[in-house]
């Protein structure tokens, strides 16, 4: 064979080895197959039984904390839609009696929010009058001022004629001269009066329905002047028993208790629900607003036995069961259905699927309920 042939031969050769998928070995122990990445043994993980394996550092990192649960004697509570609403002892309303053009106050026209004191001037109300009555009283009070100069001349001759005239005359004179300036006194300041609307009790103004040169009428609402630490909380009972049975009652405000006084039920129904009345006192009601709505978790007279948790224990599982946090080893929590009843808006009342002695998670459960 010459060379030429066997030079074709060697570069076909080449071609075919290039060409052909090339295949590379890894040493042992370095072979990167598809297979995901092993999880960590020591991290936080969610086990094929549905527990979670939370290692210490990860507990304090998480904040977690737990309460041994303990089952007592818990009143049963019922849940009930409110409203707030101003407390009539301790709130007003700002109203003019007369018709007219608004003027700031002393301070000015307040703003909502303001702090006011009671029987502060909050604005003035220029009284309006239809043109034929003031073009009445400017007349009137033309002839009374008429009629006041001649007094008043009639009582300086009396006056001079002392020594013959009766003393009564001269009384009788200056009575009449006297009457007559109290006369035009009352009918100029009818004409020229403004009403002071002052605040007739010490709070916070809740709201403002006016601006300068207004024109209002008369028992507009023009204020309304709160106590935001006394305010009344007004609940619909659809069961008129509930009011005979109502042992103590609480409101839930951010993550403070609030508990409510009950002064007594009304006697006619409302939307087909009888309205219950509650007094609330304290700092925490400087966040409600009158008007807003509310939940009022009244606590009957009747018990029901079960274990008292934070609501911030309550989870919800893919099935979208109630569960809570238990732990049951140092480093492994478990989940538990549980039965719940509303006990205080802070606090439910689990009736079922906890054993007194269980640890439940009460802080970090959230975050629990996120491993996987």
């Amino acid at each position: 064979m010459t060379r030429a042939p066997m030079r074709r031969l060697a570069w076909v050769g080449l071609v075919l080895v290039l060409a052909s998928p090339l295949t590379v070995h890894a040493g042992d122990g370095h072979d990167h197959g598809d297979a995901p990445a092993a999880p960590s043994a020591n991290g936080p993980q969610r086990q094929p039984d549905g527990s979670v394996f939370l290692p210490k550092p990860a507990q304090r990192q998480l904040g977690v904390r737990t309460m041994v649960s303990e089952e007592a004697e818990l009143p049963r509570s019922v849940v009930l839609n409110g409203k707030v609403l101003m407390d009539p002892n301790a709130g007003g309303k700002v109203q003019p009696l007369n018709a007219g053009r608004i003027e700031p106050g002393p301070r000015g026209l307040p703003n909502p929010g303001q702090v006011v004191r009671k029987g502060e001037v909050l604005a003035y109300v220029v009284t309006s009058t239809a043109p034929i009555e003031r073009s009445n009283q400017s007349a009137q009070l033309a002839e009374l001022r008429a009629a006041k100069s001649l007094a008043d001349k009639r009582v300086a001759r009396l006056k001079e004629l002392a020594d013959t005239v009766p003393r009564k005359d001269i009384e009788a004179a200056e009575s009449e001269a006297s009457s007559l300036a109290e006369r035009i006194s009352a009918v100029g300041g009818g004409l020229s009066t403004r009403e002071a609307l002052v605040a007739p009790v010490s709070g916070v103004i809740a709201s403002a329905h006016v601006v300068a040169g207004q024109v209002v009428d008369a028992r507009e609402l023009l204020f309304e002047i709160i106590d935001p630490s006394r305010l009344r909380i007004e609940a619909l009972a659809f069961d008129p028993a509930l009011a005979a049975n109502v042992g103590s009652a609480a409101l839930a405000v951010g993550d403070q208790r609030v508990p409510l006084e009950f002064i007594g039920a009304a006697r006619s129904l409302r939307e087909q629900a009888l309205p219950l009345g509650f007094r609330a006192q304290g700092a925490a009601l400087n966040s409600l607003a009158v008007g807003q709505p509310v939940r009022v978790f009244v606590q009957t007279k009747q018990k029901v036995k079960g274990v008292a948790v934070p609501v911030a224990s309550l989870m919800k599982n893919p099935a979208n069961q109630t569960v809570v946090w238990v732990k049951t080893a140092p480093e492994r929590f478990e989940p538990r259905a549980v039965t719940t009843e509303a006990l205080d808006g802070l606090s439910v009342a689990v009736t079922a699927g906890l054993k007194p002695g269980d640890r439940v998670a009460t802080g970090g459960a959230a975050l629990i309920n996120q491993v996987r």
